[in-house]
């Protein structure tokens, strides 16, 4: 795999220097390092670094707060503005979430480090839940993740979309999978996987990377986060085209001709799947029945977006989607 790092100017290796010097002066060793990739700009950025700040707070864990940052200058000046001992990690607005995750993961300090996203809400007691869980062998731990943007019939259609394997709870303990917001490594294990980390790739391959070396993933229902993002029908029905464009570009890229022509075509269908399965799961979790019923129309827009990505994707690659999910 290719090792994809972005570019950091001088003046934000700058930044990220003074502000480390300035945490290393005024706090104690962080227990936590938790990556915050800003890519929505700053109202969820900022409800989600306050989250964190009252979870370090109210538990006494002292954390590290570093904030890959690609939204551009007002982000950074309100960032240094509010949060003075976050780490911001300036990159080009070409970055992607991958590539601002490895750079974050490279900047850690903590023996645990922990990804969330930008518009994640954490309670008062998940890093300290976090920090407790790596404990002994525990090498890869992630929670759960419920709804918090539950204003309107945009934002729970874009939620069952995209999180309904998440509404029917795992046992606690060994799993085939992890949440990609809402997971902490050993730090020590993230850097002997240094070339997985920087190929560029989300979150799936770094799990399937650890499992090959014989890593349990271990499934803590407990540690719940609120995923909070707001859209709009269009907003959404662009993310969930480019993530599914990137998704099959990245899946075929080292395939022949034949075989993304094929892969292309067999996504003709995947949006009949796609709803099939979806509201199936909902219905059978028996949570949220009423909200899937309201959001039928607009679930069937979505995955029609997201099998049309898929076809794009494996057809005519990328095409800078990865760049513009967010």
């Amino acid at each position: 795999m290719s090792d994809v790092t972005p570019h950091v100017p001088d003046a934000a290796r700058d930044t990220e220097r003074n502000t480390g010097q300035q945490i290393g002066r005024n706090r104690p060793q962080p227990m936590l390092s938790v990556i915050v990739p800003s890519v929505n700009g700053w109202s969820d950025l900022d409800a989600c670094l306050s989250a964190l700040e009252q979870a370090e707070s109210c538990t006494h864990t002292p954390l590290e707060l570093l904030v890959p940052e690609r939204c551009g200058t007002d982000v950074r000046t309100r960032l240094a503005a509010r949060y003075p001992l976050a780490r911001v990690l300036p990159v080009s607005a070409s970055t992607t979430i991958p590539q601002m995750r490895a750079l974050a993961i490279d900047a850690a300090t903590a023996p645990t480090v922990a990804v969330i996203e930008d518009h994640v809400i954490v309670p008062e007691r998940w890093a300290q839940q976090l920090v407790e869980a790596r404990c002994g062998d525990v090498r890869a731990v992630g929670g759960a993740l419920v709804n918090a943007a539950t204003a309107n019939t945009v934002d729970w259609a874009a939620f069952l979309c995209e999180y309904s394997h998440v509404l029917t709870p795992r046992p606690a303990g060994p799993v085939e999978w992890l949440m990609g917001n809402n997971t902490a490594y050993d730090r020590a294990l993230l850097q002997d996987c240094h070339q997985v980390v920087h190929a560029g790739r989300w979150e799936h391959v770094l799990h399937n990377e650890l499992r090959r070396r014989g890593i349990t993933l271990w499934n803590r229902p407990d540690i719940v986060v609120a995923h909070k993002k707001h859209y709009t029908v269009g907003e959404y029905t662009t993310q969930r085209f480019l993530y599914a464009r990137a998704y099959a570009a990245d899946r075929t890229q080292s395939s022949s001709t034949v075989s993304r022509v094929s892969y292309g075509a067999a996504s003709l269908a995947l949006p009949v799947w796609l709803y099939a399965r979806i509201t199936s799961r909902v219905w059978r979790s028996g949570a949220h029945r009423r909200e899937l019923w309201q959001s039928l129309p607009l679930l069937a827009l979505f995955v029609t977006a997201w099998g049309l990505g898929e076809v794009i994707g494996a057809w005519f690659g990328d095409g800078g989607a990865m760049a513009r999910v967010c």
